[in-house]
């Protein structure tokens, strides 16, 4: 695809739109858009606007997403009435720009309806309003990130727009809609590579931890309905055997009057799927004799007791990252005596051992949490020491190799956004011209 430039430009006067072409005009944003305040009406149905979805009906976001909302429990009255092709601003939010909404409901007092007033043909605005051109230029207007300020039909106002002619707005709004969604369909592809490499990655974990590398192996019933046949020679314990539990401390704790120290404070948002984010590390105030009790040693397998479904019982090894560091208490503390930390901790990424978690957690909605009693019953597999290790390092390979696939999926997928990124600004803002664009002859 070559696409040239328009044939001649005029400096727009606008930093965030540079030079555009000779015929386009430049209006303030209050000439183009208006406030909508109409009040909600007893029959709007209550909608929510997404980055990830747009504008959709607040029962839909809570299908597609299998999670609920925070349900506005205000009157009707205090709800702002939406036509569709109104523009929504996010208040306190709107790092993904401003979004087109194509149904009639009604929304809170958190959002800013803008209705279209002239010269704005939506389609061709639903690109520019969430163009990262035009974001940065709203930004500039507020210092929301840092003190709080909420964005305002005032701050909107101070960014200037192009006024183009309809004709060549639907021309614009055609090309991204061709382009942009070839680029969304190489996205998906590289995101059904990643799934399918971390599925790949947990199959290799599950499978060497319970039938071993030997395919010719002989097998023997385990005596665990959901764990099956595993090799013969191999002899099943409980994790109460090889490791000890250990709990962590609570935050909150009233230490008023107490002498107490400052340490790291290691937490769930720190301990992912096979390694640790610590980019991010609380403290929190202890009583020095504390310190003993809780401190992370080598060689301890940290496992989440809890939270959303796919944190429940994830973990990594502690290799002393950080000195002096405790955990708190929806972290445990497996300390291996009789075990080594990476055999344990491939045993807890298991397929086997995530099942178990699950059959002993307690749940709710999307939540689950174990306790250290039922983490102490899981039952832990025990080849010979030297096929553990040769298991653990086949492991650890694949590992590499997935995680490299993976990382270069990441990498493609980032390049095609910034490709759709750049793309869409060029388009909104006249750097390239495709008024006489049609699509490719071959094209579906």
């Amino acid at each position: 695809m070559s696409l040239q430039p328009y044939p001649e430009y005029k400096d727009s006067g606008v930093a965030w739109l540079g030079e555009v072409p000779a015929h386009w005009q430049i209006l303030q944003s209050r000439r183009m858009f208006a406030v909508r305040s109409e009040p909600a009406r007893t029959t709007d149905k209550m909608l929510t606007a997404s980055q990830k979805y747009g504008v959709l009906y607040q029962s839909d976001f809570v299908e597609r997403e299998g999670r609920r909302v925070v349900e506005v429990i205000l009157g009707v009255e205090n709800l702002k009435h939406v036509e569709p092709d109104d523009f929504i601003i996010s208040m306190r939010s709107f790092q993904g720009g401003i979004e087109w909404c194509r149904l009639e409901g009604s929304t809170s007092f958190h959002y800013v309806m803008l209705k279209p007033i002239k010269h704005v043909v939506p389609v061709f605005f639903s690109y520019l309003l969430k163009s990262q051109s035009y974001i940065q230029a709203l930004r500039r207007t507020t210092d929301l990130i840092r003190d709080g300020q909420e964005l305002r039909f005032s701050n909107f106002a101070q960014v200037p727009l192009p006024a183009i002619p309809e004709d060549e707005q639907y021309a614009i709004a055609d090309f991204l809609e061709y382009e942009t969604s070839k680029i969304d369909a190489l996205i998906a592809e590289q995101e059904k590579l990643i799934a399918l490499l971390a599925e790949k990655r947990q199959a290799v974990i599950s499978h060497a931890v319970t039938k071993g590398l030997n395919p010719d192996a002989p097998m023997k019933d385990s005596g665990i309905a959901w764990l099956g046949e595993v090799p013969a020679h191999w002899t099943i314990t409980r994790l109460k055997f090889v490791a000890a539990v250990q709990t962590g401390i609570a935050k909150g704790k009233d230490n008023q009057g107490k002498e107490t120290i400052s340490v790291p404070y290691l937490r769930v948002a720190n301990v992912q799927d096979g390694f640790l984010a610590l980019d991010d590390i609380s403290t929190i105030e202890i009583e020095p004799e504390q310190l003993n009790r809780y401190r992370l040693q080598p060689g301890d397998v940290l496992m989440n007791e809890g939270g959303d479904f796919d944190k429940l019982g994830r973990g990594a090894v502690w290799h002393g990252e950080i000195e002096d560091c405790i955990h708190q208490n929806h972290v445990f503390a497996v300390r291996p005596h009789s075990i080594e930390a990476a055999w344990l901790n491939q045993i807890t990424s298991s397929q086997y051992a995530q099942f178990y978690f699950m059959s002993r957690s307690k749940q709710s909605t999307n939540l689950a949490s174990i306790s250290s009693s039922n983490i102490m019953e899981l039952p832990i597999l025990m080849p010979p020491f030297d096929e553990r290790d040769a298991i653990v390092a086949f492991v650890k390979a694949e590992q590499a190799r997935l995680d490299a696939l993976s990382i270069e999926a990441e990498q493609a997928i980032n390049l095609l956004k910034e490709r759709r990124s750049a793309l869409i600004s060029a388009a909104v803002t006249g750097k390239i011209d495709v008024r006489h664009w049609q699509p490719e002859a071959n094209a579906a």
